[in-house]
């Protein structure tokens, strides 16, 4: 059986060229249910299964279905509440696509919605056009059942992030086995669900959940070569891709997408890759793609004979998409043709857009009327990762609060992000109430002098409940409580910088026609091109990190910075040469990027000089810079 072949028919012809990412855990929950009727995709965080639960509820009541509760004393319960919810979302997806497509071509109808939205460039939406042109009835009416017949709906995606992998305890606080873990239960929740789409890994490898997968058929081709829950990998260079995707075609399962987020120009956590630029990267897939495909097909098959399963005789679909500051549609079009990536991702301009995410009212207005100053890159994820963040978002105002009032912490109702025991014997979050309660008093006895105390003290205080509060909004929309109760909510919100460049509320299509060029959003708002954005984040993390260890580097922290310098000056002489290749921009776009390149370098090697001494390192650290 197993030297027999199986043809390759994974390839997934989209809709449209972008997807919506996860954004969150609470501002994505039901988005497919918003959009995924229009042909788009989009992804669904499976961190948080009490606000899943909640949503399965709340529309439950809205389409006059049954609901038997699942709750945390249920046995395997954060799986189940994750299979039922997505199956639920699945089915409404399946009416409401049903709907729009039996809809009349009539203007404002829900099927002309749908074409309108398509890109210029779209094949069905030249058909449509066609279609529209058509004065005979008769062949009209074909044309119109020949566009039915193609429409399809946006994909119900889902997010694990890897890192978030809280081990579970029993009632009598035994320990749980591992495939009760939040991981690994949520991927059995989705595995277990009747979806025919994808998972999102980010924030990489977690060796244990890739092991787990293998338990589930869906992940592996079946007879016609069609894999029905397909793999992707939200990564962040190509060695992070080839060793990832390595890791798990030697198990004989295929990674279906490869999407590559900037470090730092992108919503949520941030993860820092050391002074690589975004377009450097797209750079080394668009060379080494093919490379890249066949030997993880090489690895794949062989796995797939030493289980005895059916090989492919070519490779199912790889797509490469990219995501991370992408604000205007000719930066989104120069990255699908100068680089060849397969799709795009347009994550915080949608926090915008009502139609498709749920941001509560106070925090849309707040959204609205941010600038750049208003964004930060924070310290106040538990995971002691960097994370962008809304100064006022009212958790932020509200961690004030009660920082002042003097009961610094949270509650921590849900725990999704509680790891640290350096108190206690089971984990707790270092922004709960308990965490900060002793670790302050801890600080209190060391007797530090004030300034020194000061600085500790908001280190730790600092630190948010973002597993509740990023899914605050649409329980605020939706109005959901428990027993007619409605407690006041503080939604925490992580947009990336570019939201400073939107400022108003947008319907659904106006969001797609910024995308695809037919409006502009921005009205003129000044703003750099989304590479020199990234790279200035990224001088301005490098400045700090060396401010950081300059003090007393280690010879570790002097290699790092010395890398990093290296990459940024590297990322900085090729968008020296990419910047003329814009062509569809105007001279004076080119020139003005050429200028802020030539200044960031500037800045950068002032920068290094105010430091030599860190820099001028012995000759085995300034190998590597």
């Amino acid at each position: 059986m197993n030297d027999t072949t199986t043809p390759t028919n994974c390839k997934r012809g989209n809709i449209h060229s972008f997807h919506i990412p996860v954004m969150g855990t609470g501002f994505s929950i039901d988005t497919p249910i918003k959009v995924a009727k229009y042909g788009i995709s989009s992804v669904i965080s499976l961190v948080d299964d009490a606000l899943i639960e909640d949503m399965r509820r709340y529309y439950c009541g809205v389409y006059g279905k049954a609901c038997l509760p699942i709750t945390k004393d249920d046995v395997d319960h954060r799986a189940r509440r994750i299979t039922a919810y997505l199956d639920l979302v699945d089915e409404i997806v399946q009416k409401e696509f049903e709907t729009v497509r039996d809809s009349n071509f009539t203007p404002g109808s829900e099927a002309t919605k749908y074409f309108e939205m398509l890109s210029e460039t779209s094949p069905l939406k030249a058909q449509y056009a066609q279609m529209l042109q058509e004065k005979d009835p008769a062949i009209k009416e074909q044309r119109q059942a020949e566009l039915r017949s193609r429409m399809k709906a946006g994909s119900i995606d889902v997010n694990i992030m890897t890192k978030l992998d809280r081990a579970n305890f029993a009632k009598d606080k035994t320990l749980l086995p591992q495939e009760y873990s939040d991981a690994l239960a949520a991927l059995r929740g989705y595995a277990q669900s009747k979806l025919n789409s994808a998972i999102v890994f980010s924030a990489g490898i977690n060796r244990r959940l890739y092991t787990y997968i293998e338990k589930f058929k869906d992940f592996y081709a079946d007879t016609t070569g069609t894999i029905k829950k397909r793999i992707i990998l939200k990564v962040s260079d190509y060695r992070s891709s080839f060793i990832q995707g390595s890791f798990l075609a030697k198990k004989g399962l295929w990674v279906s997408e490869y999407r590559i987020e900037s470090g730092l120009n992108c919503g949520g956590h941030a993860f820092v890759s050391d002074g690589y630029l975004l377009g450097p990267i797209l750079e080394e897939f668009k060379k080494k793609k093919n490379e890249l495909v066949a030997a993880i097909l090489k690895l794949c098959n062989e796995a797939l004979k030493a289980k005895n399963l059916k090989t492919f005789d070519e490779s199912p679909d790889t797509r490469i998409t990219t995501q991370g500051g992408i604000s205007t549609a000719k930066e989104d079009q120069f990255l699908l043709e100068f680089y060849q990536v397969d799709g795009t991702g347009w994550a915080t301009p949608f926090l915008l857009c009502p139609e498709a995410t749920n941001v509560d009212q106070v925090t849309l207005q707040k959204l609205c009327a941010a600038t750049e100053n208003d964004i930060e890159l924070s310290e106040i994820s538990p995971l002691g990762v960097p994370f962008h963040n809304l100064k006022e978002s009212p958790s932020e105002l509200e961690k004030r609060r009660r920082i002042e009032a003097g009961r610094p912490g949270s509650a921590c109702s849900k725990g999704y992000l509680a790891s640290n025991m350096e108190f206690t014997e089971e984990p707790v979050c270092t922004a709960s109430r308990q965490y900060q309660k002793l670790r302050l008093e801890q600080l209190r006895e060391l007797k530090l002098d004030p300034l020194t105390f000061a600085q500790r003290f908001h280190e730790i205080v600092q630190k948010a409940c973002i597993c509740n509060d990023l899914g605050e909004s649409p329980l605020i929309n939706h109005r959901i409580g428990r027993n007619g109760h409605l407690p006041k909510r503080f939604t925490a919100i992580c947009p990336g910088p570019n939201i400073a460049y939107f400022s108003k509320i947008v319907s659904l299509a106006e969001m797609v026609g910024h995308i695809y060029g037919r409006i502009n959003l921005l009205n003129g708002v000044a703003r750099p091109n989304m590479f020199i954005k990234e790279l200035q984040l990224n001088v301005k993390y490098f400045v700090k990190e060396v401010k950081k260890v300059a003090p007393s580097p280690t010879p570790k922290q002097i290699e790092h910075v010395h890398e990093f310098k290296k990459n940024l000056l590297e990322g900085i002489e090729y968008y020296r040469d990419l910047f003329p290749k814009m062509i569809e921009e105007t001279e004076s776009y080119r020139a003005q990027a050429l200028a802020q390149l030539q200044e960031f370098k500037g800045r950068l090697e002032a920068f290094v000089s105010e430091h030599a001494t860190i820099f001028a390192a012995p000759a085995v650290l300034l190998a590597v810079a």
